[in-house]
Formats: structure tokens, sequence, C-alpha cells
């Protein structure tokens, strides 16, 4: 993390393949919003044979919770557990003191298919404020409660969710032999549900989601040489898109997926190119004697953020993608670094330095002005979600890498502990697709 190129990473011999593994995660919320909304979910009724083994309610309080926007009232203080609007007596929650009520149902209506219905209340105005059915199969009753979630978020608050999003990240495991594997994982928002995309015994680095969330760049190391790959991850087909003589780095999508800013040192310094996929077609965009390194596009297509220590230090530089001239724009402390956009544009998020402590940070491109989010010492890899609320980053606690998320504006806290490996590199995805 303090250096600003990657360590080059020896090694050869990647093994692809992709398979379903247990979730092993603890969440702990260390900071929330002190006020959040007082909401109750009744567990959803169930009708028919083979239950899922799902709690649709469970995992929907579970999101509203991490957010810190919401506090999930306790199902045995209920009154009373409707599962549809007949059976809801709105007198019963205001005596709880909610102020927004969700119940639902499953049903069986086939060989692994499930109808979920489910509404949402204001209780104080004593109206219903969304309502939707889905059918769907077992293994997508956690997608189907992350969509309701981001409903009920929406409805409430009147941003949009995040819930039903995806993060990318490296883990690293060692043997008792002392051996360390590599596997390059996608999960769910939550950390549940991941999928291993990549198993190496050599180093991953830089995961970068496409716009549409079908595909992963990212670093590997075959030959004893970094290169850069981009894998499709419905089918776990990779191709190899830079190869080039020297540093092949940091890879990051254009907002319309036609193009990759990444590191090349093919002409002896490292430098940022832009790269057509389809085409082949490259192209250097920076010229400087420094170091250039993690680029990042802005949303709307038009710039590239990046880091360089052509002013002596590692510091955020601003470049119009067309060419010309970078622009430094960050002058608050001793070192800044990794920066990538929100998706409004409006600010980026960064590691910033001072006195050996790397934290994260958010830079307000308008004011000029640097909030500090994080209090530790060895933060990294800020990442947005798409609704920009969030920020996932990488951070140290008990002596090994796990992941965190922190609100933009730094009121909400969270660790997200995997209890097996060290975890580092995260990524959130864009937006998933619906149904």
């Amino acid at each position: 993390m303090r250096k600003l190129i990657t360590t080059t990473l020896l090694g050869i011999g990647l093994q692809l393949w992709v398979c379903q593994t247990m979730a092993i995660l603890k969440i702990e919320i260390t900071k929330g919003v002190e006020a959040g909304v007082p909401i109750a979910i009744v567990p959803f009724a169930w009708q028919g044979e083979g239950k899922p083994s799902q709690d649709l309610a469970k995992i929907i309080g579970d999101d509203l919770v991490r957010s810190g926007r919401f506090e999930s009232i306790d199902k045995d203080d209920f009154l009373s557990r409707p599962h549809d609007q007949a059976g809801v007596k709105f007198k019963d929650w205001r005596l709880i003191k909610a102020e927004a009520l969700a119940v639902g149902k499953v049903q069986r209506v086939g060989s692994n298919r499930y109808q979920v219905q489910f509404q949402l209340f204001d209780v104080f105005k004593g109206k219903q404020l969304a309502g939707y059915r889905y059918v769907v199969k077992a293994k997508q009753m956690r997608k189907v409660a992350h969509q309701i979630s981001d409903i009920i978020y929406e409805k409430l608050t009147g941003e949009p969710g995040a819930f039903d999003t995806r993060i990318a990240y490296v883990t690293v495991e060692q043997s008792d032999s002392g051996q360390r594997r590599f596997l390059l994982q996608v999960a769910d928002a939550d950390g549940h549900e991941p999928v291993t995309v990549l198993d190496s015994g050599e180093p991953i680095m830089s995961p970068a989601w496409s716009p549409d969330g079908k595909r992963l760049a990212y670093v590997s190391f075959e030959k004893r040489r970094s290169m850069v790959y981009v894998q499709t991850l419905a089918d776990g087909s990779r191709e190899r898109l830079a190869d080039f003589r020297g540093l092949n780095s940091a890879p990051a999508w254009s907002p319309d997926g036609k193009r990759l800013a990444l590191v090349l040192s093919r002409d002896g310094n490292p430098e940022i190119y832009i790269l057509s996929p389809r085409s082949r077609q490259l192209r250097r965009l920076t010229h400087h004697h420094a170091i250039d390194t993690e680029p990042a596009w802005s949303p709307n297509g038009r710039h590239i953020v990046f880091t360089s220590d052509r002013s002596g230090k590692p510091q955020i530089y601003r470049i119009a993608v067309s060419g010309g001239k970078p622009q430094r724009i960050t002058f608050e402390g001793e070192y800044n670094a990794r920066a990538s956009y929100a998706a409004d544009g409006q600010s980026i998020t960064l590691v910033s330095a001072n006195k050996g402590r790397y934290r994260i940070a958010v830079l307000y491109l308008r004011q000029n002005a640097m909030h500090v989010l994080t209090e530790a010492t060895l933060d990294e890899s800020p990442s947005f979600a798409p609704n920009g609320r969030m920020i996932l980053y990488a951070t140290e606690q008990g002596g090994r890498g796990v992941l965190a998320a922190v609100s933009a504006d730094g009121r909400v806290k969270q660790i997200l502990r995997f209890l097996k490996g060290d975890v580092r590199e995260p990524a959130w995805s864009p937006y998933n697709r619906k149904f």
C-alpha cells in the first residue's frame, strides 16, 4: 500500500475454476446512525411443501440495519404477525413505535418455483407504500430479498439502495506448510454466497468490474510477469489483454465498457494508456518521467484521475481522456492515492496518509474539501457503492486483512470479518440486472 507501484510478484501456473462455497462471514456494525428509522419486518408466511432454507425477513432486516439508516424492531415485541394487508392493524405497530412495516409470504407454485409477495406500509399514515410479487427458484431467494431491501430503502429514504449488488475481492489463504493460495472471489454485497472465480498459487490483484457487471478485469502473474486479463463470470472464459514488456497493471473500465485504462511500462516508465479490447488499439495518455498509476474514469467518461509522484510524493491528478496537461487535485496530506469516483461525479474516494497513517477519505471536487472517514493506520483500496452512500475498503484487524465499509459521510461503519484467510483488493459492482 505504501508503494506507488505494485510490487512485482513471481510465479507461474493458474488453475481456472468456478465453484460455490459456504459463506464464512461475520458482520460487525461498529458505528451507526443514532436515530435510524424503526421498521418492523414480519417473518414471511410459508405456504406449501419444501420450505426453502432462506429466511427472507432476516436477510432484509440485516440489509437495512447494515446501511445504518434503519433500526429493526425485535420480532419478540410484535403484537401480531400479519402476512398481507388484510391482517395489518396499524394500531399494533404504532404501539411498538414502528414507523414502517414490511410483511410477506412465500408459496410453492411448482417444481423448484416459489412465489414471493411482499408489501411495505407507512404505519402512521396507514397506507401501502409498495407491493411486489416475484416467481423465483430456490437459489434466487437471497437475490429477491436483496431486491426487496432495495425497494424498502428507496421508498423510505428517497435514494436507491445497493443491496442487490456484488463485491469482488482477493482472499489469501496459507496452508500449514506455508504455501499460499490466492482466490479471486465474487459475493453478494453482504459477503454471502461467495463464488471463486480464479484459484491460483500466484498473486491476483486489482479486480475491476465492467459496467454491465458481467466481466472482471484483473492482474495475474504468469511466466514470471504481470498480465491483465478479462474474465466472463457466466462461463469462466478469459482473455489476456495486456502482455507487454514490463509492467501491466491497474485496469479500469470506461463507463461505456468499450475501453480500459491501464498502467504499462512498455516504453520504460509506468504511464497511463487507454486500450480498446475489441480492436486492440492502444493509446498513451500520460507523458512524464514520474510514476503514473491507478487510473479511474469519471462517470461521464471525459476524465481520468490517477496517482502520480511527479510533485515529489504521491498525489491525485486529473487528465482529459482526449489528452492534455494533467491537473493536480489533492493538496491536503503528504500522500494521496487510489482514487475513484462516486456515481454522481461530485466526489472521489481515496487513501490519504499523514504521519504514517493510511486512511479512507472523500474529496468533494467542487469545494476542494477533503473529509477523512476512518481512523485505522493501514486502510486501502476504497470503492464506492453504486449509489454513492457507502465505501468498501480493505484494512487490518487482529493482524490479518479484512473488509470494511464506511458511509460516505463517516457516520456508519462496519467490519466484514471473513473467518478464513486474509481479504484484500475489494471492488463494488455496478447495479445488477433484475430477473
